[in-house]
């Protein structure tokens, strides 16, 4: 990761905390991901930025990493009630998923694969086996470098990573005109 990645970080948490200061958030923010404690509210307007060294998110996604699967880790960057800042890390494809009431950046740091947005998602008929999938999305090949932005509820699948991929993911209620 590079000081590009702190300063991206800084500067995302910023726009988060204005864009949601005045959203309520969203039931299911941790749908899928087993039981976790309510995450804190935001900061108040005027507080202190949150910041987080280079150094302390290597070393968080690094510790992440060992405890994982082998699949896909991750390792907070900040989480409220507003807004999830993460820097995940998959080592292969996973199944396809939507989140409703939350839009979701993903900035690529390293690695390369193929996303798939939009369309529907298809799930297994139970006991088949297998992972969902996107019928009819938008298939994109995303390296180090890329943003893609998923508005809320929109399907989303990291169909096949062709060499390990990290980035940093945003999630956030995005205001309604």
């Amino acid at each position: 990761m590079s000081r590009l990645l702190a300063t991206l970080t800084i500067s995302l948490c910023f726009v988060v905390s204005a864009l949601t200061a005045q959203q309520p958030a969203p039931a299911g923010r941790g749908a899928g991901r087993g039981p976790q404690a309510p995450p804190p509210p935001a900061p108040a307007p005027g507080s202190p930025a949150i910041y987080k060294s280079n150094t302390e998110l290597s070393e968080g996604l690094k510790q992440a990493i060992a405890r994982a699967n082998g699949e896909q880790s991750s390792a907070a960057v900040a989480n409220t009630d507003q807004y999830r800042i993460n820097v995940v890390h998959r080592e292969k494809a996973a199944g396809a998923l939507a989140h409703a009431g939350n839009t979701e950046l993903h900035y690529i740091i390293e690695g390369s694969g193929t996303v798939v947005t939009g369309g529907t998602i298809v799930r297994p008929a139970a006991g088949a086996g297998g992972t969902a999938t996107i019928q009819n999305g938008e298939t994109r090949r995303l390296q180090k470098g890329d943003v893609i932005v998923v508005p809320a509820g929109s399907p989303h699948w990291y169909s096949q990573v062709d060499s390990p991929i990290t980035y940093l993911e945003v999630r956030f209620v995005a205001p309604t005109k």
